[in-house]
């Protein structure tokens, strides 16, 4: 993956911008040691890394305010970076940025029960939002599989998803207010404390823009009240294709599940190895979970179990305690972990239109034969937002090469029949490359100008979402 090459001035004036920093926040916020920056090299997509310039750990919105003026006086580069949980390289330094890490900004600044938001800064991990309201019997919806880590300003760069955005939404939907740094230091609030804030609506065009328009340090969220209860039900069947035709199948007889999650047979055993979750022998399964009184998750289960049968599963299980109903979701919460017990692997993020599951997952299969590596698939099937894990060995001079040509094709695919490039781990570096298979120039263009009138010398989060020769050329031309 190639990247920029880096600022020569802005490497030769190293010494002048960390004492400005420093000068700017504390003493320990100021990170610029060799060593140590290399914890910063790279995020959850470890097969690129480039040590920074700096780092630094800023605690409020007006420290975030001096560090990027401060950056944009001395011309460098700034990536944000709230966890370090992208999987598509979107926190990726480059050797002339400073990386503005968000994680001591983990702050809850407001709690409205009355008007269901909750205000928080942007390095507050997502589960631990729920946490903050959960004893008064409220939840926040996006649940992505790192929430446990994942920042909400991070959530808020990729407008992360989760199992049961199927029903409540990404992060778009839940999302009503930030405040964001602006390049030149400027604090702007978009939105509020409720949806549909007037004016443009400059909060969607936030929501997923990866740190391309500003830094958020703040965020207003939506939290809804609990559901009365839960319960899911594991289905398994013979073929991948089978299961394909009962999600579309449910979603075409109009019933909404809260979740849709579909494994494959290799994630099966793999998850079944690491956890013991007593999953069926099968080639493929799905876990669908309704919500709401007792009556009406007998209503909507009785009714998708009546269509899950239509497709002859092997076996057909409902909860029938808390204790079963975690044990159906321990597989698939233990998935990824699983996966990387046994292979490295790299996790794609496409979606495709529910109908097109059977097709896709074929095809799949086809071009896993093709290129001679193993994929597992396991993903948020309702929504037809995938997860091909496809499994290299990244000791082996190739592999990794070989594994990304078929990830393209993969991508390209889910574009061909419909879909788009990513469904909630955005674009990064991984998929750069293939926006003009998806977006017309004419398109590019479009957007490219939205980040000229934001960022204007093209600092933010460099070499991220475009194809690299036209955002290179952009930056030449803004100098």
């Amino acid at each position: 993956m190639e990247m920029p090459r880096p600022n020569a001035v802005v490497l030769a004036n190293k010494a002048r911008i960390v004492t400005r920093l420093r000068e700017a926040l504390s003493a320990d916020a100021v990170i610029d040691d060799e060593m140590e920056t290399r914890a910063y090299e790279c995020d959850a997509l470890t097969a690129y890394r480039c040590p920074p310039l700096a780092v630094v750990l800023p605690a409020s919105t007006t420290e975030v305010s001096a560090v990027v003026r401060i950056c944009s006086e001395e011309g460098v580069p700034v990536v944000p970076r709230g966890s370090g949980t992208s999987l598509a390289g979107g926190a990726l330094p480059t050797a002339d940025c400073v990386i503005l890490g968000v994680a001591r900004m983990n702050e809850v600044l407001e709690i409205d029960r009355e008007n269901r938001f909750i205000r928080v800064q942007a390095g507050r991990t997502n589960l631990s939002v729920t946490a903050a309201v959960e004893d008064e019997g409220f939840f926040y919806a996006p649940d992505p599989s790192s929430q446990l880590a994942c920042a909400i300003g991070g959530n808020i760069a990729m407008n992360s998803g989760g199992a049961h955005c199927l029903k409540y939404g990404v992060t778009t939907n839940n999302l009503l207010g930030v405040t964001m740094v602006l390049m030149d230091g400027e604090v702007a609030e978009i939105g509020g404390e409720h949806l549909d804030a007037g004016g443009l609506d400059l909060l969607a065009l936030v929501c997923g823009s990866e740190g391309q328009l500003g830094v958020v340090t703040e965020a207003t969220l939506r939290i809804l009240p609990k559901p009365e209860g839960a319960r899911p039900v594991l289905m398994g069947y013979d073929s991948i294709e089978a299961a394909g035709e009962v999600v579309s199948d449910i979603i075409k007889a109009g019933v909404l599940p809260v979740a849709i999650e579909f494994m494959d047979r290799p994630c099966i055993q793999a998850t079944e190895a690491f956890a013991g979750a007593g999953y069926p022998d099968c080639e493929a399964l799905l876990i669908v979970e309704v919500e709401g009184s007792e009556a009406e998750i007998d209503e909507q289960l009785g009714f998708i179990m009546q269509i899950a049968r239509r497709r002859d599963p092997v076996e057909l299980r409902e909860a029938a305690s808390a204790d079963e109903a975690a044990r159906i979701w321990l597989g698939r919460k233990s998935a990824f972990g699983a996966m990387g017990q046994i292979n490295d692997y790299i996790c794609l993020d496409g979606t495709i239109p529910v109908n097109k599951l059977p097709y896709v997952l074929k095809r799949i299969g086809e071009l896993s034969a093709k290129y001679g590596l193993d994929v597992a698939n396991v993903f948020h099937a309702g929504d037809g937002n995938m997860h091909p894990l496809i499994l290299f060995d990244a000791n082996r001079p190739g592999d990794l090469e070989t594994c990304e040509a078929f990830g393209a094709e993969i991508l390209k695919l889910c574009v061909e029949v419909g879909g788009c490039l990513t469904g909630e781990h955005g674009v990064g570096i991984e998929k750069r490359d293939l926006m003009y298979d998806q977006y017309a120039p004419a398109d590019l263009e479009a957007q490219m100008r939205v980040k000229d009138v934001f960022d204007p010398d093209w600092l933010l989060n460099p070499a991220k979402v475009f194809p690299l020769n036209a955002s290179e050329t952009r930056r030449s031309n803004a100098a």
